[in-house]
């Protein structure tokens, strides 16, 4: 019985660090009282996903960040873009961010991420969470248009790596490495 036990809390504890269902319960106290309220997507992982988007131009999009301002995806046309889907309630996504930090500032002049909130009933811990995880990057505001032209976003983190050119060269669900990402942005560079 402690073996099956045992193979359980691995197995759960596997899928709780890939993705979060976005429909899952946004309340912090929910998520932090009752994680089995949390659905996890167990089909996630951080290979790259086959994607209807391949080789597309990503979708264009205007959003309002946490300051009040409006980012459009236009203005990033010429970088490499890394548009990362995640939530402050979700485990996988804080997870990540810490890799996603790290790129902006070591590739500042040539990657530009983007991180979208799907935070809706914790939408006023977005900042607080922003500043002390040091994020150095822009987040905006996810609306339902945004997420419905990125094929519906069901799990986070999802990530899109979009080319110079705008147009979106891989897809990316639940916790994706550093490495993944670096050994995208070098092939983009032409440093492969």
């Amino acid at each position: 019985m402690k073996n099956y036990q045992l193979i359980f809390a691995v197995i759960f504890t596997s899928l709780t660090l890939l993705s979060c269902d976005r429909n899952a319960s946004r309340s912090s106290d929910t998520q932090s009282n009752n994680n089995s309220q949390s659905q996890m997507n167990s089909g996630a992982n951080s290979s790259d996903e086959s994607s209807s988007f391949d080789n597309q131009l990503a979708p264009g999009f205007t959003l309002v960040d946490t300051q009040g301002k409006k980012i459009s995806l236009d203005e990033y046309r010429g970088k490499i873009v890394i548009i990362d889907f995640w939530a402050t309630w979700c485990p996988p996504c804080r997870k990540g961010i810490p890799d996603l930090i790290n790129i902006q500032k070591e590739y500042k002049n040539k990657v530009a991420v983007i991180g979208i909130s799907l935070d809706t009933d914790t939408k006023k811990d977005v900042v607080p969470f922003m500043k002390n995880m040091g994020i150095n990057y822009p987040v905006v505001y996810a609306n339902s248009q945004v997420v419905q032209d990125y094929g519906n976003v069901e799990a986070i983190p999802t990530s899109f790596v979009i080319n110079k050119e705008g147009k979106i060269v891989n897809q990316h669900i639940g916790l994706t490495p550093k490495e993944t990402y670096i050994n995208e942005i070098n092939k983009l560079l032409g440093r492969s």
